[in-house]
């Protein structure tokens, strides 16, 4: 008998086939280490996955083995694996009437409110809690920094509930219109006066002295309750959103990998235009108009996002939740634990555990192949003798026996660590570009003959060369690459994320030259002393480059890992997926104010007069210095990624309903 694989589809023979070839069996690769296991021990794992083969046909249905293996609805029996279904669980019988960049393009309206409402508040929330709440600069500083980096940590938590329980749709929804509330709350704060303390007497000495009236700490609570809900809103919203959209699109279809790559890039349009917004109309109206009308902006456009993504609700296609992806984790690590002194060698051993037929155990996945990654893994899938005996595989606890799919969850989580873990780096540079470079553009001419930008206007200029870059993306880089690589898409994901992590070591490079010859020309022109003076003839357009350099390596980076993400994730698992670049994105806002305080202490002395690099006057400290530890981390952080990079092996996925099982008609 030759052995067979449950991670193989069963399909009709071919009408030509003989009685003695009808079908073909592969020997599944599933040993933890080649030349560990015999041939016998091949033989026998390949005769316990044809053996569970057979019991799929004496019994005709598949064996709910719970916790994290639910069955799905019977109205969704038809649509196992990836299949889509509507918003009731249900088959979708005629996919050309859902999905599509029709249904994209009512996702890509939340994203764009999303991102516009985020750096909205980014821009001036800071300016907020210091002219009208009262703050000093350093903790409103602080206080915006949390409000950022728990806004994309906690992003995890949003990915977890898709997965598990609400799926991608009602996640969006339920979190949407939590961010919506907390816009709301944030302008009435704005709006009523009984919630900021008191403005009389408190003029830009009095400001700059801490002289103004403090805001009672009721009034705090309240700022920071409605700032915190609608962090807490974005959490939910960002994992998700990316992941819904490519859902929209057949991964059965030819074109699937170019119309995805499109998707991506126009997904991250849709931020970059949103961010534009914030950092010119929003900036505009806060000026002409008021606190009030400025974050009231905000909540209108989420409110009108909100509205036209409900409004898409019949076209969408939706994934069923696979179940808590942290109790499969769970029960991974606790199986492999304890069967930690099993052998592969061992007499009873039987195989590497896997539910027959060609559907997954966990609900909204496909079968995964067996690696040989993280062998130790292998142990929690690893079946002996006795395992299934009294009730067969209605008796697994998954707790002590796990399918070889579920490891391979664990497994993918795994590998993708490294590959979000090393663009915390570029995070940590748009994070101290956003704060340090407004400081450096204070002490610049930010005109340029008739216009004059505010310097909260500065960051638009990154936006706008993402905006550049993404609109000429097909047209220039992809065709270039393309010859140079012979890439179908130029370049690959791992390749443009390198990309874009080099031209951030390019970024903050240049950006370390410019401040030290700004420094050198204030020193040099007697503006030592004045640091919140422009000083005329020093243009703050020069700060350009590092901008552009920065959206081009934010175009390259961010975009690839996006779609790195949800590509590579586990099926069931993608919103988790995406969520690793937003708590990347986070932990890059907590590192960077931990790489600032960890200067700030070891550069001052004030015994000897020494000030800190970070000095509040910009004149004398030293940015310059700053910005070259940057580029010496980011480079130390580049050599780490192209490592992993090359170690990293692409997932291969199987096209299942092409895949012809050929059994031999020796039994």
């Amino acid at each position: 008998m030759a052995p067979a694989s449950a991670m193989e589809l069963e399909a009709p023979p071919p009408a030509s086939a003989s009685a003695a070839a009808a079908k073909e069996i592969k020997s599944p690769e599933v040993l933890p280490e080649p030349s560990s296991l015999s041939a016998l021990q091949r033989k026998k794992l390949g005769a316990h996955f044809l053996e569970s083969d057979e019991r799929r046909f004496s019994r005709g249905c598949r064996t709910p083995l719970g916790g994290g293996y639910d069955e799905p609805p019977s109205s969704a029996a038809g649509a196992g694996g990836t299949t889509p279904v509507n918003i009731r669980g249900e088959p979708i019988r005629d996919l050309s009437r859902t999905g599509g960049w029709v249904a994209a393009f009512f996702i890509f309206g939340n994203e764009m409110a999303e991102r516009m409402a985020y750096f909205g508040l980014s821009v001036n929330m800071v300016i907020f809690m210091f002219k009208v709440m009262h703050r000093p600069f350093t903790s409103s500083a602080n206080a915006v920094n949390n409000f950022l980096g728990i806004s994309q940590a906690s992003s995890v938590l949003g990915g977890f509930l898709a997965d598990a329980y609400l799926g991608r749709y009602w996640t969006i929804a339920i979190f949407t219109t939590m961010y919506l509330l907390g816009l709301i709350a944030l302008t009435v704060s704005a709006s009523v006066p009984a919630l900021v303390p008191t403005q009389e007497g408190c003029d830009k000495l009095a400001m700059l002295l801490g002289a103004c009236a403090p805001a009672a700490p009721w009034q705090m609570a309240y700022l920071q309750t409605a700032l915190y809900v609608t962090a807490f809103g974005a959490a939910g919203i960002r994992p998700c959103v990316s992941s819904f959209g490519a859902d929209q699109f057949d991964e059965r279809s030819a074109g699937y990998k170019r119309r995805l790559d499109r998707f991506f890039n126009l997904f991250y349009l849709a931020v970059t235009l949103g961010a534009i917004a914030a950092f010119t109309a929003v900036v505009y109206i806060q000026m002409q108009h008021g606190w009030a009308a400025a974050f009231g902006t905000l909540a209108l456009a989420m409110g009108a996002s909100n509205a036209l993504f409900f409004v898409g609700t019949p076209l969408y296609r939706h994934r069923l939740p696979g179940g808590s992806p942290l109790t499969r984790v769970a029960q991974v690590l606790v199986a492999a634990f304890r069967k930690r002194n099993a052998a592969f060698d061992s007499g009873d051993f039987v195989g590497l555990y896997e539910v027959a037929g060609a559907k997954s155990a966990i609900r909204g996945s496909a079968k995964i192949d067996h690696t040989d990654d993280f062998r130790w893994l292998d142990k929690a899938a690893l079946q002996l003798e006795g395992d299934l005996a009294g009730g067969g595989e209605e008796a697994v606890n998954p707790w002590r026996l796990c399918t070889v799919t579920q490891v391979e969850e664990v497994k993918i989580l795994l590998r993708l660590l490294p590959v979000p873990a090393c663009t915390v780096m570029l995070s940590v540079v748009l994070t101290e570009f956003l704060t340090l470079s407004v400081q450096q553009a204070y002490t610049l001419n930010t005109r340029v003959a008739a216009l004059h930008l505010p310097v909260t206007c500065m960051p638009v200029f990154p936006c706008l060369a993402i905006f550049l870059i993404l609109a000429l993306y097909y047209q220039t880089f992809a065709p270039l690459a393309r010859r140079l690589t012979g890439h179908p898409h130029g370049a690959s994901q791992l390749q443009r994320v390198g990309l874009g992590l080099f031209f951030s070591i390019l970024s903050v490079a240049w950006a370390g030259l410019f401040e030290r010859y700004r420094r050198g020309y204030a020193v040099r022109h007697g503006y030592l002393a004045l640091f919140l003076t422009p000083m005329p003839d020093l243009s703050a357009y020069w700060l350009l480059i590092q901008y552009c350099l920065i959206g081009v390596a934010e175009v390259f980076c961010l975009v690839a890992l996006l779609e790195f993400l949800y590509q590579e994730a586990p099926d069931a698992m993608r919103s988790v997926g995406s969520a690793y670049a937003a708590v990347a994105g986070g932990l890059g806002c907590f590192v960077a104010s931990a790489i600032n305080t960890a200067v700030d202490a070891a550069t001052r002395n004030d015994a000897e007069g020494r000030p800190s690099w970070l000095a509040q006057n910009i004149n004398v400290g030293r940015f310059d210095y700053l910005y070259w530890l940057l580029a010496v981390l980011s480079t130390i952080n580049l050599l780490v990624f192209v490592y992993f990079a090359k170690r990293y092996k692409y997932r291969v996925r199987v096209d299942t309903q092409q895949t012809t099982v050929v059994v031999n008609n020796k039994q």
